[in-house]
């Protein structure tokens, strides 16, 4: 099996990656910088810009993958307001995404397209199920991957949506690592208690994603980390007790919080039964996972 990767240099492209070739599967990696870091010897790497579609089909045609995991996307939610962001946003988003799902139609590959939680606009207490249509995305980022999906369900017959919310790993910025910047440079620390999920351990993500592509179990799914709903004060309390950080945390509400240019949707519940249904195994408790995740920047 041959797999291209987009986004490799991000957090979960990274590890998507590392496990196609922990599993022996031929990977041809890609993303916009020339060069590459720490990526494993055997992963081929060409330079990719997405928003550039006669690049995507040149490269694509010319590996001639059996599926693309697609994770490349912009994910600076709040940059994402700035007026003078938007159409950036929606080329990489929404029409680069139309990109690589007309390249695979071509080459009659599968196709495997990363969203989010933002695609709902985050009412009530009820988890979110994955073939709900009841979008209503709050924010510039939300409404450009939704639009992704839809292209990738208007081109293809032969692909994954993959839902997921909260991602930390290893290599990029994620809310664990500014916790543990900030708890240890503040005595007190206020994080918002009405925004509620579940986070999502990239390498625990990937291990799923490998799964589903030597599947034809075609469809959405909804993917995170087990072990319940939490806020992210939650979230925040367990990285400091797992640190060994005393800082005062405090939890405040998304409005007493203020910060935020983009609006975030109070309910991050995602319901992932539909994983069991189609015999996919569902990731490990986040509690487990943030331990495994804070041992291994210690290494």
């Amino acid at each position: 099996m041959k797999v291209l990767v987009t986004g490799v240099c991000g957090q979960l492209g990274f590890d998507v990656v590392n496990e196609l070739i922990s599993r022996g599967i031929e990977v041809v990696a890609t993303d916009i910088p020339e060069e590459a870091s720490g990526l494993p010897e055997k992963a081929e790497y060409e330079r990719l810009d997405i928003t550039d579609r006669d690049s995507v089909c040149q490269i694509i045609s010319g590996a001639r993958p059996d599926a693309v995991i697609h994770c490349a996307a912009w994910t600076a939610v709040d940059a994402a307001e700035e007026p003078e962001n938007r159409d950036k946003v929606f080329a990489v988003n929404a029409e680069g995404t139309r990109n690589i799902a007309e390249a695979c139609r071509a080459v009659d590959c599968k196709m495997l397209y990363i969203s989010t939680d933002y695609v709902f606009d985050g009412h009530g207490t009820e988890p979110w199920e994955p073939d709900q249509i009841d979008y209503a995305p709050l924010n510039v980022y939300g409404q450009s991957k939704l639009e992704g999906e839809q292209a990738v369900r208007e081109l293809l017959e032969k692909y994954f949506i993959v839902r997921t919310a909260w991602v930390f790993g290893r290599n990029g910025n994620n809310f664990v690592k500014t916790m543990l910047r900030v708890g240890k440079t503040h005595d007190t620390v206020r994080v918002v208690n009405d925004q509620i999920g579940t986070p999502t351990y990239t390498p625990d993500l990937a291990r799923l994603l490998v799964d589903m592509i030597r599947t034809e179990k075609y469809g959405t799914y909804h993917a995170t980390n087990e072990g319940g709903f939490i806020s992210w004060y939650d979230f925040a309390c367990e990285i400091f007790r797992l640190a060994d950080i005393t800082t005062n945390t405090i939890p405040v509400t998304t409005e007493e919080y203020g910060l935020s240019k983009a609006k975030r949707p109070y309910n991050s519940r995602l319901g992932k039964e539909k994983l069991t249904v189609s015999g996919f195994e569902r990731l490990p408790g986040w509690k487990d996972a943030l331990r495994r995740y804070m041992n291994q920047m210690e290494e």
